[in-house]
């Protein structure tokens, strides 16, 4: 089946890779993730900058000139950036801004409802929150006023499932990714999102699996081609986060 792959890493060390919480992940540049990813049908996808990425930005702009325009980057910004500069990244195929609270390396929450309107008002671009769901009560209302949000990994934990899905309900988008890093029953998560919001999942590798417990494997595509028919899964895997970041 084709795939959009909603969320994976580029790790170039021609560019600064910061120590994050005593880690400093792989190299990982666009050709071992072409290698890595060749016998499936990726149709495009989304680069996801890292807490040990920091602000950076040359390395995102590289690595989606060589993979090509069917791509397009998730970024770090600080509150500071200019307009210029955040259309200037749009020109060259990003599509939206990262909170990562889990890792850190990104701007804080606290800029959240005012940054993720600026970028969404300026750019047209969502934002996407790496943080425990369990914390989302915190922020909720924040959420749920937002034009586009988006949280990664199945928002990682069971207990904060039942706030994740309570935001699926207001139209919160959520990544299928990271099925080796989180702590939930992964089967029934994605069948209760589906179930609320048919167009929330957008599957995505997570290459190449910075610190998760399993790297991404090949049974986390044909899990969910087994829960879900032909239809749907090409709803998860392809067409969901095509039209989320075709912006």
């Amino acid at each position: 089946m084709r795939i959009f792959d909603a969320h994976f890493h580029i790790i170039d060390f021609d560019f600064p890779v910061i120590e994050n919480q005593r880690y400093t992940p792989p190299c990982y540049i666009v050709e071992d993730y072409q290698k890595e990813t060749a016998l499936f049908n990726i149709e495009g996808g989304a680069i996801v900058s890292g807490s040990f990425q920091g602000f950076d930005q040359n390395y995102l702009l590289k690595a989606l000139k060589q993979l090509g325009p069917s791509f397009c980057g998730v970024t770090q910004l600080p509150y500071t950036v200019t307009d210029d500069e955040i259309l200037h990244l749009h020109k060259n195929g990003v599509r939206a801004l990262r909170f990562n609270i889990q890792r850190g390396g990104s701007e804080d929450l606290s800029k959240l409802d005012s940054f993720a309107r600026r970028v969404y008002e300026l750019a047209g671009w969502h934002s996407e929150l790496y943080l425990d769901a369990k914390y989302l009560p915190e922020v909720a209302s924040t959420m749920e006023a937002l034009p586009a949000i988006s949280i990664d990994h199945l928002g990682l934990s069971e207990e904060g499932l039942p706030h994740l899905l309570k935001l699926v309900e207001k139209g919160v988008r959520v990544k299928a990714t990271g099925f080796g890093r989180v702590e939930l029953n992964v089967k029934n998560a994605l069948q209760t999102i589906y179930s609320i919001h048919p167009d929330a999942l957008m599957f995505g590798t997570d290459l190449p699996s910075t610190r998760a417990n399993r790297p991404f494997e090949f049974e986390d595509v044909e899990l969910i081609q087994e829960l879900f028919d032909e239809q749907a899964a090409d709803k998860i895997l392809y067409q969901n986060a095509r039209k989320w970041y075709d912006k």
